[in-house]
């Protein structure tokens, strides 16, 4: 009994440490545009994006039931192991990414891991495939979908404003940026922490601590405080590859970015699917680049990530699966 309350508490360690460096690894995505365009000053937008990731991870709990219930069959096929080396999988892919400058997905790398060490200990057979399907399809699709309506999104402004001088449209589009990146911070929150409660929950029933999947309520006040602290840090590397190196930002554009992410990623929280910030962003730059002109878009740069974006699962499912040996030669 002590060695289960022993891991369960690693788990709640880990999903949290998780949950700290998916904040400062996705800080970029919900105020890389508005701090690239000078709209906010930068610890201003860290601040607003902190709080208002901490309210989004309050608001509902279906992407926690998808990633704890649907990438396993049940909660019988796992154990604390299991979850740990998932977890240890996904924070050193994320770290690796940071320190590069990578804006890799944390989605792709706790979907991974949670493979991984399944793979290696209980077999295919402990793996929904049907939910794993439908998650990574979410994955794949979001940001195909963020490219299109981008463009779209990008395509009306400059319709409805293409008659204006750029000067009045900065000015004015710089505090529109304001009210899109917070937006998009709480968008961010809606969909990102309840990854981290999902896990922690799955332990919980795994363990016997509860008796159906549902996310106790101190587990969201403690996933929602790890989320703000993380983006409170701030990832300024990825901030800058986000925010300048993909396409060279406006504030209309920047606002563009922002709104179109928002939008998609908070429709995804209400279908309870989890999807990648970080590609829904990248995403919806380079459609909103592709309205102003192709070449704008520095497809090099994108290439780069979407590299990142396929390898990230089997890295991290490698990665869990090594630690699931580590785990077992530790706790056993």
């Amino acid at each position: 009994m002590h060695e289960l309350q022993y891991l369960i508490f690693t788990v709640i360690i880990l999903a949290l440490v998780f949950d700290f460096i998916n904040g400062f690894h996705d800080t970029a995505n919900a105020i890389a545009t508005s701090v690239s365009t000078r709209a906010i000053p930068p610890r201003v937008a860290i601040i607003m994006a902190a709080v208002l990731n901490f309210v989004g991870a309050l608001y509902s709990t279906g992407v926690a039931k998808t990633i704890g219930g649907d990438i396993v069959k049940s909660a019988a096929h796992v154990d604390e192991k299991i979850i740990i080396a998932a977890l240890c999988g996904a924070i050193v892919w994320n770290l690796v990414t940071w320190w590069f400058a990578i804006p890799s997905s944390s989605s792709h790398a706790l979907v991974g891991g949670i493979i991984g060490a399944v793979l290696v200990s209980t077999g295919a057979d402990g793996l929904n495939f049907y939910g794993i399907g439908k998650i990574v399809i979410s994955l794949v699709a979001s940001p195909l979908i963020a490219i299109i309506t981008g463009c779209g999104v990008m395509s009306l402004l400059y319709m409805i404003f293409g008659g204006f001088s750029p000067s009045m449209l900065n000015n004015r589009f710089k505090k529109m940026q304001i009210l899109s990146a917070a937006m998009m911070s709480f968008s961010h929150g809606s969909n990102d922490a309840q990854k981290a409660m999902g896990i922690i929950t799955l332990a919980l029933l795994s363990g016997g601590y509860i008796q159906e999947f549902e996310v106790p309520f101190y587990i969201k006040i403690l996933a929602a405080t790890s989320m703000a602290c993380g983006t409170a840090v701030g990832g300024w590397k990825i901030i800058k590859t986000i925010g300048g190196k993909i396409f060279k930002l406006e504030p209309i554009t920047g606002f563009a970015a922002d709104l179109n992410s928002a939008i998609v990623i908070f429709g995804a929280t209400l279908l309870h699917l989890p999807v990648s910030t970080t590609h829904v962003v990248s995403g919806s730059i380079m459609g909103v680049g592709t309205a102003k002109r192709i070449r704008a878009v520095r497809w090099g740069v994108a290439r780069q990530m979407l590299t990142a974006w396929i390898l990230t699962i089997p890295c991290t499912a490698l990665m869990s699966a090594v630690a699931y040996q580590i785990a077992r030669l530790i706790f056993e």
